[in-house]
């Protein structure tokens, strides 16, 4: 991966941005990967120096939505602690299984997340009547962070989806503490990363710091302006995430709507 002074700044660029976005609906990384894809990195390096940036990014967001009082450390440690393990167990599996096995399902959960998103009338800032126990917090924390570590794509989605309609937190708070558990499921998959050696550390805290200006840019946006710019977004991450999976001619849908045409 050679790094002239051009691809340096498309690089902070991208990152700035996913930063910003990841901090308001999630998603980031699909514009960071394909640019260290498109930068000359592989596959397996441009996921790991992904990891790295966006651990920096999400982390700021964190501390920035921590210290207006949106994160309840004492609810959310658990559940955090438990993203942290599902994803290292996901981690963990992708090395001896095939991660393309979820490939055809994601597309459907995402476009249903948008549809939510759409049609919901009463989606607000004001935290509502949780239906979900505190056991179910942590279970649900431990499944989306194996999918997390084992996949990926649209966690942040998933983790804020189910805060809203489970968990009864409001637009903004479900955010915010989506922010804590991504944190915990990013830390855990770039540990792995880390151990398999596929970081560019020059690369990825270039990235960081770019994307840590972007995440505090996003987190202070989201708390100024509420659902009314959140909503929107989360629709357009979710629908952007649909077509990324659905753009691989791999991907099982895609293939067998390539095959009926054909």
């Amino acid at each position: 991966m050679e790094l002239t002074a051009e691809i340096i700044a498309f690089l902070l660029a991208v990152a700035f941005i996913a930063g910003a976005i990841d901090a308001i609906a999630g998603g980031g990384g699909l514009l960071t990967v394909p640019a260290l894809l498109a930068a000359g990195a592989s596959p397996a390096a441009a996921i790991g120096t992904n990891k790295l940036q966006s651990t920096f990014g999400v982390a700021t967001a964190v501390i920035t939505f921590a210290l207006k009082g949106r994160i309840d450390i004492r609810r959310f440690a658990g559940p955090a602690l438990a993203a942290f393990a599902g994803s290292a167990g996901g981690a963990f599996v992708l090395t001896r299984v095939d991660p393309t096995i979820l490939s055809g399902l994601i597309p459907v959960l995402l476009i249903a997340m948008a549809i939510y998103y759409a049609l919901k009338p009463n989606l607000s800032d004001e935290d509502r009547h949780s239906v979900g126990r505190p056991v179910m917090l942590l279970m649900v924390a431990a499944a989306i962070g194996f999918y997390d570590g084992f996949f990926g794509p649209g966690a942040g989605s998933f983790y804020t989806t189910a805060l809203i309609a489970v968990f009864g937190l409001g637009t903004i708070n479900a955010i915010a503490h989506t922010k804590l558990l991504n944190f915990s499921s990013n830390l855990a998959g770039l540990l792995v990363f880390l151990a398999s050696g596929e970081v560019i550390f020059v690369v990825g805290l270039m990235m960081a710091a770019a994307s840590m200006a972007g995440a505090f840019l996003g987190a202070q946006s989201t708390m100024r302006f509420g659902t009314k710019a959140v909503r929107p977004l989360l629709i357009v991450m979710c629908l952007g995430l649909t077509a990324n999976l659905l753009s691989d001619p791999s991907n099982p849908i895609t293939e067998q709507v390539l095959n009926w045409i054909g």
